[in-house]
This record gives C-alpha cells, sequence and structure tokens, in this order.
C-alpha cells in the first residue's frame, strides 16, 4: 500500500501531494516518513535550477545512504540529500550563518523540484547526487507557481514542511 505525503509552503498556504518511492527508495522512504512532520525555513536552490528545500538537523538512526540517485532530478521529485556543516559552509551559498543550519554534523536536505532542466552540480563539490523518494502527484502546478514567487519575491518568512496525508 503506497504511503502519501504533504508537501506545503506554509505562509503562502499551498501545498501538493506526493506519493513516497517505497519499492524504488525504500530505506530513504521509511526515514522520511519516520521522521515527520518536520518544517523548516525554505530556501531556492541557487545552482540546481528549479528547486526549493529545507535544512534539517539529522533524523535519529542511519542515514539511508544512497539510493535511487540521480544529478538530473524531474518536475515533481522529491529528493533528499545528506551534507555535513562544512559541505554548507562557503559564504557563497547566501546562509546567513557559516554552517547553514547553525548545526555541527548531519544535515539533512529534503528538496522538491518543481520544473525541467535540473542540473545537481556544485561549483565546490561537483556533482551532488540526490536520492529520490518521492514523486508529487497532485497540485504541481500549483506548487510550482508558489515556488516561481519565492524565486522573484525571496524565501524570508516562508517554510516547507512535509507531513504525512
Amino acid at each position: 500500500m503506497s504511503k502519501y505525503i504533504t508537501v506545503s509552503l506554509d505562509k503562502r498556504g499551498v501545498s501538493c501531494r506526493a506519493r513516497l518511492l517505497d519499492e524504488q527508495a525504500p530505506r530513504t522512504s521509511a526515514a522520511v516518513w519516520e521522521a515527520l512532520p518536520v518544517s523548516a525555513q525554505v530556501f531556492h536552490g541557487k545552482y540546481a535550477r528549479n528547486e526549493i528545500y529545507t535544512l534539517l538537523p539529522a533524523f535519529p538512526g542511519a542515514d539511508p545512504g544512497k539510493e535511487n540517485t540521480t544529478v538530473t532530478p524531474i518536475p515533481g521529485d522529491l529528493c533528499w540529500f545528506s551534507f555535513d556543516s562544512d559541505d554548507l559552509g562557503n559564504p557563497a551559498y547566501g546562509y546567513e550563518n557559516t554552517t547553514g543550519t547553525g548545526t555541527t554534523g548531519a544535515i539533512i536536505d529534503l528538496a522538491l523540484f518543481y520544473g525541467r532542466n535540473n542540473l545537481l552540480i556544485n561549483g565546490d563539490q561537483g556533482w551532488v547526487p540526490g536520492n529520490v523518494f518521492g514523486t508529487v502527484v497532485e497540485s504541481l502546478d500549483e506548487m510550482a507557481a508558489a515556488c516561481q514567487d519565492l524565486w522573484m519575491s525571496g524565501v524570508r518568512g516562508e517554510s516547507l514542511s512535509f507531513q504525512r496525508a
């Protein structure tokens, strides 16, 4: 039986529904499912193109490792990335402190890709494969319009939330 989650931009009041890819990414899907609900400041991708994401402290349990990875996510993909604070400390990333989330150790990046032609490459690290753990099945167009507004209007005060549907 499929599991579904809701991904929301809280201030804008926009949500979409996604199906977890339990068969293709069982470890990552389980890690996300067990951690829900989560919510934090949203960011818009600077390099990847059509991406919004949030940065969270490491979830309890083991990191899922690489599974169902891509460097070219498509519209509606939900991706997991694992970083440590040193990976995100470069001021070029635009975070307001030197470690992205203000924490040390592992950082989880949960991302939603809302448009085409994405490429997961980073000037400091090279290719950054993400684990595709879900796919949006409802309301991607509305979410994409809100994401484009984030790009044009800014992300301050907006949060990205993931919860069980």
